[in-house]
């Protein structure tokens, strides 16, 4: 805490990557495994309200008790978690998502090169011109850059006397 020294230990941004997918994966098993608890203790809860305590006891859609279709309502829902997690990642996961992010950019960059070469199709850089103004017959001779600026003498072996003193 009171050193000079610091610690510096970067990861590289590949390890950087790997290590939040990880993260991600591990937070979505954490919520399937945290959704089956709650699922089980529902499913109990459910059970308990309806045959001990007598709630709703003669509800009975399609022949079977209520907290009966609940459950299967509710396991129907856990299931599609359990194939979002474990399934569907496996298939539509990092690699299939960097797949298709590099097949999405590759159109990108073909449909910006086509375009690009259309512009310069229909608008080209340096277009032909055309002289329409003359040029008068008094202009002066240009000079080299550095000649313009420099004062007028008399002397020619006194360049740094100035020409009106």
């Amino acid at each position: 805490m009171f050193s000079k020294k610091k610690n510096t230990s970067k990861l590289d941004a590949e390890q950087r990557e790997l290590y939040e997918h990880a993260r991600k994966r591990t937070l979505q098993k954490k919520r399937l495994f945290q959704h089956f608890i709650i699922f089980l203790i529902g499913a109990v809860f459910l059970i308990v309200l309806n045959v001990v305590i007598g709630y709703q006891e003669n509800f009975m859609p399609l022949g079977y008790n209520w907290f009966v279709w609940a459950i299967l309502l509710w396991a129907f829902i856990f299931l599609v978690h359990v194939f979002n997690v474990f399934i569907t990642n496996k298939f539509l996961g990092k690699e299939w998502q960097d797949k298709q992010m590099a097949k999405l950019v590759q159109k990108q960059k073909e449909k910006i090169a086509k375009m690009q070469t259309q512009v310069e199709k229909d608008f080209p850089a340096n277009p032909p011109q055309k002289e329409t103004t003359q040029k008068p017959e008094n202009t002066p001779e240009l000079k080299s850059g550095n000649e313009r600026f420099k004062p007028k003498t008399n002397d020619p072996e006194k360049p740094d006397q100035p020409y009106n003193t």
